[in-house]
């Protein structure tokens, strides 16, 4: 007979089960506050940026021109980001946040932060760092780029 793996031999099965924890639990803080995670993101990278165009919003966040606009006409019915056209340009525009947008980003990274420090509190600041170094080796060494945002 063939033997066969348990699921816990799988650094990538464990990786998920935390990664799912940590996310979900930030999920339900930013959901209360009337976002998603992914619109978290996207409001995080305009962060204390001039207003640039989707299609560099999106190659700056790793994400496809359609994602990017789904994203943003969400954002922009919540009143959470502008769009402004292009005086010289009637097809381009660019987005930013709104007032409302500046004022709820550093809400979220509150929670954010809170969230990292309930989790991975369980952690001595060096072993903290130790993951944080080995999980920014693998994605460097990968090509990770793309923002998660599912």
């Amino acid at each position: 007979m063939t033997s066969v793996s348990e699921l816990t031999d799988h650094t990538g099965f464990r990786m998920r089960m935390v990664s799912n924890a940590v996310s979900q639990a930030f999920a339900r803080k930013v959901e209360a506050e009337g976002v998603t995670v992914a619109e978290w993101v996207f409001m995080r990278a305009l962060y204390n940026t001039a207003p640039m165009p989707p299609s560099v919003l999106a190659g700056s966040m790793g994400m496809t021109r359609g994602a990017i606009s789904k994203l943003a006409d969400r954002l922009l019915e919540k009143g959470l980001i502008e769009r402004t056209d292009s005086p010289s340009d009637k097809r381009a525009h660019s987005l930013s946040l709104s007032a409302e947008g500046k004022a709820k980003v550093p809400v979220l990274a509150a929670l954010a932060d809170e969230n990292d420090a309930a989790f991975f509190g369980v952690l001595t600041p060096a072993e903290h760092r130790q993951l944080d170094h080995l999980l920014t080796v693998l994605a460097e060494r990968r090509g990770l780029r793309a923002a998660p945002v599912d």
